[in-house]
């Protein structure tokens, strides 16, 4: 079984777990999950030479439940923290959902410490929404995120609508990790509180800076956005991403789609520059690129 670490932060402590050995894998895990979201992919990449680091969010799995501040920009500070404080880096972030929108923000605000990109179905900026509906739509989450029904509700999604198409093996076992922990009043709170807080607009405004190569998966029965090729084409435009539709996956590819997803990413690993046993920053965007199908 991992170790678990915990990484000190101003309001509380970040979790983390790390396995294996060479260039540094971080990987960010989305809202209302655990960092076992990675089980799929870890072990190959530890396999195949890698540092593996997997993460909890703020409140989430094993980390503290006594921060009051979540989103985009928090996670994406803790990540980066996290780089400095393992001394590895720089690391390639891989992230699921809103763990991949932190990783684009950390990679716009410290581009030395970002190597490279694998970021599965994530938010490039807020969808473009009224004022007053966001305001509605923040009011549910408070109430859809609340006992007695809380835990039920998301595991009940996370399980259905959001792993629409192939199995996923071990997915009853991973739904159960997160509706126990959900059970705990504190994580439930947490869930609350990113969910009313989260605002991937802190993402969009930066996408400019993001120059690190990077590698975009959705599913194509992705429920979070309306049209996945008009998302996949965005993240070929703003970041010069390798974008690609997985067949038969919905919001967790990673799950539904191991295989697919490992190979794309040990590609884009296998033409990162290395120096020594470290990655070396690219100088520029596209080092590793192109589209996909």
């Amino acid at each position: 079984m991992d170790i678990i670490e915990h990484l000190q932060r101003h309001e509380g402590r970040v979790a983390w777990t790390s396995t294996g050995s060479g260039p540094l894998l971080v990987l960010v895990p989305g809202m209302g999950d655990l960092r076992g979201t990675w089980r799929g992919l870890a072990a190959p990449l530890v396999t195949a030479g890698y540092r593996v680091v997997a993460t909890d969010l703020r409140g989430h799995g094993d980390s503290d439940t006594t921060f009051t501040t979540h989103g985009d920009a928090s996670t994406g500070g803790d990540v980066l923290a996290l780089v400095e404080h393992l001394g590895d880096g720089p690391a390639v972030l891989v992230g699921s959902s809103m763990g991949g929108s932190a990783a684009l923000w950390a990679a716009a605000e410290r581009p030395d410490l970002v190597a490279g990109l694998v970021l599965v179905s994530p938010f490039l900026d807020e969808p473009q929404t009224r004022p007053v509906v966001r305001a509605v739509n923040r009011a549910a989450y408070r109430l859809l995120f609340s006992r007695p029904w809380g835990a039920r509700l998301w595991a009940s999604y996370y399980r259905g609508p959001l792993h629409h198409g192939a199995p996923t093996p071990w997915l009853t076992e991973h739904v159960a990790a997160i509706h126990a922990s959900l059970r705990d009043p504190a994580h439930l709170r947490s869930l609350r509180r990113l969910a009313a807080q989260l605002d991937h607009g802190v993402v969009g405004e930066r996408l400019a800076e993001v120059t690190a190569p990077a590698l975009v998966l959705i599913g194509e029965h992705d429920p979070d956005f309306r049209d996945v090729p008009t998302e996949l084409e965005r993240a070929r435009t703003a970041i010069g991403a390798e974008a690609i539709a997985v067949p038969n996956a919905a919001h967790y590819a990673h799950h539904q789609a191991p295989g697919l997803v490992l190979e794309r990413t040990t590609a884009l690993l296998a033409g990162l520059p290395r120096t020594a046993t470290r990655w070396a920053v690219p100088s520029a965007r596209g080092a590793v690129g192109g589209t996909g199908a």
